[in-house]
């Protein structure tokens, strides 16, 4: 499995754009994978290759929310840790006290994503992301642009990550977020602050995701 970095305890102040809209969550410390799950580590733990694109190095990619919410479970069991989701047909409750991976809440993502920093990106655009603008409309090996400050890579484009969290539950009902923007993103898509949701089983080749834990449970 991809590496793991531990983020200390801290705050970070989320803002959505359409409800104008700002909030401060607490994070308790935890860990989150250095990059997003690459095809390889997918097809290790699963046995299936669902990308369009095709590259043990790459990200895995077409996976729906409940996608990755099986992988996490599957990959904990098969690590010999407690699985953190307990699936009831269309119902899915994380148990917190759960020692396995997860994925991680909108507010892990943005404060692993900014690493201190306060402004739109952690870094210039062309450096460390994969977008639009110089991905060549195409996907890109996980780790290939510059990290932040914290050693996360990927953060921004090269693949959106789906996150724990429902969006909008009275307008959008169960729509989870996605985070960090794609290689087929124009630059306004790849931003910290960006926040973006869709159905649960919504698959498409640039939305893929990594994974998270909590140390200590």
């Amino acid at each position: 499995m991809e590496s793991l970095i531990a983020v200390p305890r801290g705050r970070v102040t989320l803002s959505d754009r359409r409800t104008q809209r700002t909030w401060d969550v607490e994070v308790e410390p935890y860990l989150l994978a250095a990059v997003p799950v690459t095809q390889a580590g997918y097809a290790s733990v699963t046995g299936e290759r669902p990308s369009a694109a095709r590259g043990e190095n790459l990200p895995v990619e077409s996976v729906s929310w409940w996608d990755a919410v099986r992988f996490c479970n599957a990959l904990s069991e098969q690590e010999g840790l407690t699985p953190p989701y307990r699936v009831d047909g269309e119902e899915v409750e994380w148990d917190r006290s759960a020692s396995g991976y997860r994925l991680p809440t909108e507010a892990e993502w943005e404060y692993a994503c900014r690493a201190g920093t306060t402004g739109p990106r952690y870094g210039p655009l062309d450096e460390i992301a994969w977008y639009r603008g110089n991905s060549g409309e195409r996907i890109h090996e996980v780790g290939g642009r510059r990290p932040n400050a914290w050693g996360f890579h990927d953060m921004l484009g090269n693949v959106w990550d789906w996150c724990w969290d429902i969006y909008d539950a009275e307008v959008y009902g169960t729509y989870r977020v996605l985070r960090g923007g794609g290689w087929c993103d124009e630059q306004w898509s790849c931003r910290a602050s960006v926040r973006r949701r869709s159905h649960p089983t919504f698959q498409v080749e640039d939305l893929g995701f990594r994974v998270a834990r909590t140390p200590g449970v």
